[in-house]
Parts: structure tokens; sequence; C-alpha cells
């Protein structure tokens, strides 16, 4: 039992999450609710069913633990998850709009949803270490960022690009514009500074590489144009990355607990 949105210090925010990988998802669809299986129905792509499917089971299993609903298949296909406009995810329970924000990301077989008060600025992402090319290093980052990939170990340019782009992913779907927005647009400036109360940077520069000590969750900064700023986390896990970000300042993720 929790209270949502309830802040655990002066400043901060309470954010929660839940991962789900494709082998939790049922085989039938009777948790979903009208409107998804219309929209499922109308997917020509095995892989875009998958990661729909993927997407809204874990998002309603994250949100019958959050709200404290049940959480058998009948509940769950009361809780419906539309997108906007903009593509961003709006919760609606009984045809009505929940008082919750959410953010939805899926790569490779596993999802995660990120949770929060109604009116925060929320975005999560999930990426898969993997190498990417000079060309997507040149195409989608700062000067600053290029320069930091640059100077770090051979070895460690994965796991530091990865970081990037998943801290770009979440803070644009933050500020629900997605890959609309140039990515360059966004700098992320601290992923290994020590964060205060207020959550103030001691280092907002992207001077130092961070450790990846799996299941640690390590504060994060990024800046949207001269006055946005979107704190957050980071945390690798068998060379997954999770990030989040939000306005107001979050509190570190907190893992929530599901039932069966």
């Amino acid at each position: 039992m929790h209270e949502p949105g309830l802040a655990v210090e002066a400043g901060t925010m309470n954010v929660y999450w839940l991962g789900q990988s494709a082998a939790d998802v049922p085989v039938l669809n009777n948790w979903l609710s009208a409107g998804e299986l219309a929209r499922l129905k109308g997917m020509r792509f095995e892989k875009r069913r998958a990661d729909f499917r993927l997407g809204r089971w874990t998002a309603k299993r994250a949100l019958s633990a959050y709200l404290n609903l049940p959480a058998d298949f009948a509940a769950m296909a009361g809780i419906e998850i539309r997108p906007e406009p903009s593509g961003a995810p709006e919760v609606f329970l009984a045809d009505k709009l929940a008082d919750v924000t959410i953010s939805l990301s899926h790569r490779a077989g596993t999802a995660i949803c990120a949770i929060a008060a109604s009116g925060v600025a929320l975005g999560c992402d999930l990426e898969v270490i993997e190498p990417r090319s000079d060309a997507f290093l040149a195409d989608y980052f700062t000067t600053e960022e290029q320069e930091f990939v640059a100077c770090v170990q051979a070895s460690e340019r994965s796991q530091i690009l990865a970081l990037l782009w998943s801290a770009k992913e979440s803070a644009l779907k933050a500020l629900r514009e997605g890959l609309r927005l140039d990515t360059r647009s966004l700098r992320v400036e601290a992923v290994a500074a020590e964060m205060q109360e207020e959550g103030q940077i001691r280092d907002s520069a992207l001077t130092s590489c961070p450790s990846f000590v799996a299941d640690i969750w390590h504060p994060l900064y990024v800046r949207f144009g001269a006055d946005q700023v979107f704190q957050g986390w980071w945390q690798h896990a068998n060379d997954v990355l999770r990030t989040m970000v939000a306005t107001p300042f979050p509190s570190q993720p907190i893992l929530l607990v599901i039932t069966k």
C-alpha cells in the first residue's frame, strides 16, 4: 500500500515503475478494453501487435498496483490506455480520464511503465546496450556529448551511447514531443554527478564516466533549451538501460510490488 505522488523528502516527488517481459503477457486478450482490441485488430504486423500487447500489459499491471485496483482480467479490461494526438499515453478508468501520469517504453521483448501523479512531466525509456555507428553519434548528439564519448574507453562506448540516447528519449517523452524534436536540442549534462536536495547537481558537466554497477539508480540531468531542466535517474542491468526523468524533481524510482 502506498500514497501516489507523496513526497518522501522536501522538494521531491515519487515516481513508481514496473518492468515486464513478453513471457509475462497472457495468451488471450480478455484483459484489453474494447478500444484496445479494436486498435490491435487494425495492426498488420505481428511485431507491432506484440509490442502493443506488451506495453498495455505492463501499464495495466503497474496501474493496478499503483491505484490499488483488482488485478483480475475483467478489472484490467476496465483500464484503457489511449494515445494523445502527440502519441503520449493517457489513462482512462471506466471511460473517464484518470488522475495519473504514465510513460511507457519497450525494447527487445521487455517493457517498463513509469507512473507519477497527474500534472507531472514524466518520461521513461528502455535501451539495449549495443554497438552504435559514428554516423549515429554525429547525427543525434551535441558537440559536447560527442566530445565526451570520444574521451571514454572503447569498452565503455556502447554503454555511454545507450545511456545518453536513453536520457534524451526520456526527456523527449516528458516534453510529449518524441522524435519530432531535434535530439540535439536536448543536452545531457550529468550522468555521474551527486545530486543534492531540491535536485541540484554538484557537477553539471559531462566530465567523468559513470560506473555501470548493476541495479543501482544513478542521478541524471538533461537540459532542454535555455531554461527547462529535467532531473531523473538511470539504472543498468543485464545489458539493458532504464532512464526516467521528470519535473518536478523525482526521488529515486520505486519498484511496484505486484501479486499474481
